[in-house]
């Protein structure tokens, strides 16, 4: 079947993992934020400052520094989207779509998007908590841009889940998916003290998420688990309002089942009622560790969360 380019960009959107769409939005981000630098700058003379500047400084970036970021807080979300060079976005969309070919061979879409978000965001506070740290970096005002740290933590969940998969670098070259981890950590720590304009703390950020998203990953305690159910619930309730509820009334006979008496177990049904629900839940997470979170129904999910209280 033949698409032209607007129906295939529609169809890939609509069909393609999760990555797609993250490259998607860090795509049309670029491309806005360009758009908005080079109107500013035609709007005004030769030689004058572009008005537009500021505005994108402010909105797209992460402020390096805590008083920066206080004023600016949503820039720890909006960052780990925009970038200004196009060398910086090809470079980490390149990244991500190699590896997230890897990625979601054992993990869901959905536990994509909490790795790359919530990644990004460990970035951020690793960022600044290092200007905070360190005199060398005190007294700057930084601007922190890119998906580095984000894809970094798709990177290292990847490769610390299955650590002796390989990968051909190059088509070439067999590496085990823990030395290339190894590697990259390496190269941060080595550089962190580096002018090169590379934001080393958010990479090393970003990679301490990917491993620490990993830990006991079928456990409802496990992180992304915890968000991402914690965020369904969250959403489930604030479409509940508004909604009737059932009333109460004293002298009315309940038709419902849970209104009647319960009736006292023996410790023979309480015990195996017990081992009923133990297997139910220890189904759940190995649902959740073969086909992702994703794959839950709602009754599941909410199983999984009235367990967790």
């Amino acid at each position: 079947m033949n698409r032209n380019f607007s129906d295939e960009i529609k169809y890939r959107w609509k069909h393609g993992g999760m990555h797609i769409k993250l490259m998607g939005v860090n795509l049309v981000v670029f491309i806005l934020i360009n758009m908005l630098l080079v109107f500013g700058s035609l709007s005004v003379s030769n030689g004058a400052s572009n008005p537009l500047t500021s505005f994108v400084y402010n909105f797209f970036t992460l402020r390096g520094d805590i008083l920066g970021f206080l004023t600016h807080p949503w820039g720890i979300i909006t960052s780990i989207f925009a970038h200004f060079d196009f060398m910086h976005i090809a470079f980490n969309m390149l990244f991500l779509y190699f590896i997230s070919s890897f990625f979601l061979m054992y993990f869901s879409n959905q536990r994509m998007l909490y790795t790359y978000i919530l990644g990004g965001i460990m970035g951020g506070i690793f960022q600044i908590l290092a200007y905070s740290i360190f005199p060398a970096l005190q007294g700057t005002q930084t601007y922190v841009v890119g998906a580095s740290g984000a894809v970094n933590a798709v990177f290292m969940a990847a490769a610390f889940y299955r650590p002796m998969a390989e990968v051909h670098l190059f088509g070439i070259v067999r590496v085990k998916m823990i030395y290339l981890a190894g590697i990259f950590i390496l190269m941060d720590l080595l550089q962190m003290g580096s002018s090169d304009n590379v934001a080393h703390f958010a990479h090393l950020g970003g990679a301490a998420f990917g491993i620490w998203s990993i830990h006991k990953v079928t456990s409802k305690n496990n992180v992304v688990n915890f968000v991402q159910v914690t965020v369904d619930n969250f959403k489930a309730s604030f479409n509940n309002k508004g909604k009737p509820k059932m009333k109460a009334h004293k002298g009315g006979k309940s038709t419902t089942q849970s209104s009647t008496k319960t009736k006292k177990q023996t410790d023979e049904e309480y015990n195996f009622s017990k081992k009923q629900k133990q297997a139910e839940i220890d189904a759940i997470l190995d649902k959740i560790s073969k086909s992702g979170y994703d794959s839950l129904t709602k009754r599941e999910k909410q199983v999984l969360f009235d367990q967790s209280q």
